[in-house]
């Protein structure tokens, strides 16, 4: 699951971007492929879309007191390998990665209630963040403490959004994803996202005045 990069992009032609320069080409023929009986042309879109699904696990898990780790790896796994035995029923011309991410976040949220179920979690550590590159040791303390700060800070604020308003805003925000991709992964109308977004920023600018400048208001 290593070698993909941190920022995906779809160039012309509908190629998903990965690191060194290559592409998946024509995600619709590779599903083409795995259905006509190729299933090894499946690990395209696992090394294509990879990143993006553990960024997706660890985000919506810690909105649900889910760590991080080899938990979100586990997840990925498993939302992979559902996604692959679904691949019959996944409609033609759909974007891969708005389905694939539907797929992770159910088996996210059904990992944390069967680990609720079995164990008692101490403590919460909500790594929203975590995809993100750790300030190294020789970096200067009070630059730490700051980063630090500004990641409990928007934890906090998270928490205090709707799971609507922070459905959102991961999608669009944490995991970069466009308006029309955000809107078919989670089901809703462009409008719909577009005005739910607009709420949870001015909702996080009255929260988090200092980290989000120019997104106050009042809440509609």
């Amino acid at each position: 699951m290593k070698g993909v990069s941190t920022r995906e992009g779809t160039p012309e032609g509908g190629c998903t971007v990965v690191e060194g320069g290559g592409f998946v080409v024509d995600e619709a023929a590779v599903i083409a492929r795995v259905r006509a009986g190729e299933p090894e042309a499946y690990a395209e879109l696992v090394r294509a879309h990879t990143n993006v699904a553990l960024r997706a696990a660890v985000a919506f898990g810690a909105a649900v007191a889910f760590g991080a780790g080899a938990d979100a790896e586990d997840v990925v796994q498993s939302a992979f390998l559902k996604a692959y035995q679904s691949l019959g029923r996944f409609r033609d011309g759909a974007d891969f990665r708005p389905w694939l991410l539907r797929i992770v976040v159910n088996e996210t949220r059904n990992t944390v209630r069967s680990a609720v179920r079995l164990r008692a979690l101490a403590g919460r550590e909500a790594l929203l963040l975590g995809s993100e590159p750790l300030i190294p040791e020789s970096a200067d303390p009070a630059v730490a403490a700051v980063a630090e700060e500004r990641k409990a800070l928007l934890r906090a604020a998270l928490d205090e959004l709707s799971e609507e308003q922070r459905q959102v805003v991961t999608y669009r925000y944490l995991l970069e994803m466009d308006e029309a991709e955000t809107a078919e992964a989670l089901g809703w109308p462009r409008g719909t996202v577009k005005s739910r977004l607009n709420r949870a920023l001015r909702k996080l600018g009255r929260l988090l005045p200092g980290l989000l400048p120019g997104k106050g208001g009042e809440e509609q």
